[in-house]
């Protein structure tokens, strides 16, 4: 039986908030942060933690608007995303989640990886080039960060994307670029799909791409940090 908390941990400037969602037993268990997408930490962020639970992964979904408004948060995360996308608040907060998430009970912390959608997908990528304790990340329909060389310093990635998207091109140059570094990668865009696809409470989900890049994640996660 899974079991969720909602947890509260400090920042240097504010108090951080989430979502942990940990399988029964002791562990040592495998983990996962979830990212979510610019709507925040909705009930579908926080199933997909459940979700990770189910598979024997400790997840934390991280609420990265918290006690904020988020309307100018959601400005605010794109500009850092813009301007400063390897250093920023929001990979600043994802960094201390990470911590939190390390010092639970029955966490293996060298098991860690993460999972993003939208704007979370890209706070992974650029994240996983700044923090060698992420050993994998799963971005759906992400944007790549600048210069696009820093993903030199990646883990191993399994990426998801819709085939008409403005995030479609960034995949193809990812793609590339984590061949040409040697890195272990599987990226897959679905045809027929648009922006957030997995999101099932959406209103373009996709139940057959969200199913097969769901069971990608899996393997991939279970071949590298599981």
């Amino acid at each position: 039986m899974v079991q969720t908390y909602s947890v509260s941990f400090p920042s240097p400037v504010r108090q951080l908030e989430g979502y942990l969602a940990r399988p029964e037993g002791d562990g040592p268990f495998p983990a996962v942060v979830v990212i979510h997408e610019i709507f925040g930490l909705t009930d579908n962020i926080r199933d997909i933690a459940v979700r990770f639970a189910n598979e024997g992964y400790v997840a934390l979904a991280v609420d990265l608007f918290a006690g904020r408004n988020r309307t100018v948060c959601m400005f605010r995360a794109m500009g850092q995303m813009l301007f400063s996308p390897l250093d920023n608040e929001g990979i600043n907060d994802l960094k201390l989640s990470l911590s939190y998430l390390a010092e639970q009970a029955g966490v293996a912390s060298e098991r860690i990886g993460a999972i993003g959608f939208c704007m979370g997908g890209g706070f992974a990528i650029s994240w996983a080039c700044t923090d060698n304790r992420l050993k994998a990340i799963a971005p759906f329909y992400g944007a790549n960060p600048k210069p696009l060389e820093a993903v030199s310093r990646l883990c191993p990635v399994v990426g998801s994307y819709p085939d008409k998207d403005f995030t479609t091109p960034a995949a193809k140059k990812l793609d590339q670029a984590l061949t040409t570094y040697n890195i272990p990668h599987d990226i897959k865009i679905y045809p027929d799909t648009k922006h957030s696809f997995f999101n099932d409470q959406g209103k373009t989900y996709n139940a057959n791409a969200a199913s097969d890049s769901w069971q990608r994640v899996l393997s991939f996660f279970s071949e590298h940090i599981g």
